[in-house]
């Protein structure tokens, strides 16, 4: 019998991340050296004072600095950077597989080429699978608060790189933003043949959950916390093993939780819900994968039980074929076996 501490136990297991936003992960570091790069001046004078402004009060405040620092972003080598030190990051984490999610709108928006973007980003990808094992999947996602003419505009020129893309998502500012808004452009991507996937219950209501199932033909909900607020609808996702990417800190950070004893993984997982932990946008929500479970795993005084159940959950709510999915679900069970 193994006497692995929990945290122990959390930074060995095999996991996937489901949920994470690329640009969420654009360190200050990087973020300067990067401006410095490309002659851009941001408004902070150093990365302790950008670092300060990371205290926010809801998710539009949150966006608003997101996107200034997606700003410094201009060539195909920025974009491999900020992938690669992420890659890097969660490696040391003993993450095995990672689906991405890219904003191309907040780049092109300003000028920027789809291609820089995607190129960047699959180069680090493909690098990452070949020198550090990371197998990966690139989700593409709408900003929700554009219009659907702009999304439509958006899946248009990524049918060039379909080979590269995955899945289609909907993300940013979520509350009067619903689901139905991007119907026409969900059943265009699902028609090309994409997956789909959509933040929803975070800030919004549990409709907007109903929508994203009913109307966008989502295979996972991103966040869906507010699912419990609808029997229901409970009832519908663990019937469905429908998939719900939790990222706990930055529920707290957000403030879409009061204090992490009040997250409502826990709950989650004990009503039979395929839920996973995630780490949405790292670099401002103060933590990677592990602080992500760590957390919470005290907050809720996890077990290792659950932590190993939500680790076989991060691959089966992966959009991995069966046969790849057995194989790393197989390196979490003997990783239990060993660890318990």
């Amino acid at each position: 019998m193994s006497t692995t501490s929990i945290r122990d136990f959390i930074h060995g297991i095999p996991k996937a991340e489901l949920h994470l936003h690329i640009e969420g992960t654009f360190e200050p570091e990087l973020m300067f050296e990067i401006a410095r790069r490309n002659n851009i001046k941001i408004k902070y004078e150093s990365v302790e004072e950008l670092k300060k402004a990371y205290n926010f009060d809801n998710l539009q405040e949150f966006l608003d600095i997101y996107y200034a620092g997606a700003s410094v972003l201009i060539e195909e080598q920025d974009f491999y950077d900020m992938t690669w030190a992420y890659l890097e990051k969660v490696h040391s984490q003993n993450v095995i597989h990672a689906e991405i999610f890219f904003d191309p709108q907040t780049h092109t928006d300003r000028g920027i080429a789809f291609s820089t973007v995607i190129n960047g980003i699959d180069r680090a990808l493909k690098d990452a699978q070949n020198k550090l094992g990371i197998s990966s999947r690139i989700i593409m996602c709408f900003l929700r608060h554009l219009d659907e003419d702009a999304a439509m505009d958006t899946l248009k020129v990524a049918l060039k790189y379909k080979d590269l893309i995955s899945a289609v998502g909907l993300d940013s500012s979520e509350v009067g933003h619903p689901p139905s808004k991007f119907q026409r452009v969900f059943e265009q991507a699902k028609k090309e043949g994409f997956l789909t996937v959509a933040h929803a219950g975070e800030e919004g209501p549990a409709e907007y959950v109903w929508e994203a199932l009913n109307l966008l033909k989502v295979s996972r909900v991103d966040h869906g916390n507010r699912s419990l607020d609808d029997d229901k609808l409970v009832q519908e996702l663990v019937n469905r093993n429908m998939p719900l990417t939790v990222c706990p800190l930055s529920n707290l950070k957000l403030k879409v939780v009061k204090d992490l004893k009040d997250h409502p993984l826990k709950i989650m997982l004990n009503k039979g819900l395929l839920v996973t932990i995630n780490s949405d946008d790292p670099a401002y929500f103060d933590g990677y994968i592990n602080e992500n479970y760590n957390a919470v795993s005290q907050a809720l005084d996890l077990s290792k039980d659950d932590i190993y159940e939500l680790a076989k959950n991060s691959f089966e709510a992966s959009f991995l074929d069966e046969k790849t999915k057995k194989g790393f679900i197989e390196k979490v069970d003997e990783y239990y076996q060993n660890n318990r």
